[in-house]
């Protein structure tokens, strides 16, 4: 059975605001890459391609955690704690809104090998 859990963060800066949130979720990263569980944290933004749509979000973390305890840890961080109640639960803010969504690599129903 598959532990790792994969997570996109998405983000929508409130107007005028997207560069300036873009900086403050970077600096985000380097600390969370050293986190123990950690094996991807990439901070992206989107871009115009022919064969992709725009959304409201242009800004997103690419995550993948070793487990789910991994990225609750990460969580609880006070930096990351930090940042959601200065950045995103504030009024005075840089978010307008932010999704957080977590999947895992594993289909329904699959039949794991069972090891004694």
């Amino acid at each position: 059975m598959s532990s790792r859990v994969f997570v996109i963060a998405q983000f929508r800066p409130k107007v005028g605001k997207e560069a300036q949130l873009f900086d403050v979720l970077k600096a985000l990263e380097p600390d969370a890459l050293r986190e123990q569980g950690c094996i991807q944290y990439i901070l992206t933004r989107q871009i115009d391609h022919p064969s992709a749509t725009r959304t409201d979000y242009p800004i997103m973390f690419n995550e993948i955690w070793a487990d789910g305890e991994s990225w609750a840890a990460h969580g609880r961080r006070k930096q990351i704690q930090h940042f959601f109640d200065t950045q995103v639960a504030a009024a005075d803010g840089l978010v307008d809104d932010a999704i957080v969504t977590a999947y895992s690599d594993e289909g329904y129903d699959y039949d794991a090998p069972v090891f004694s």
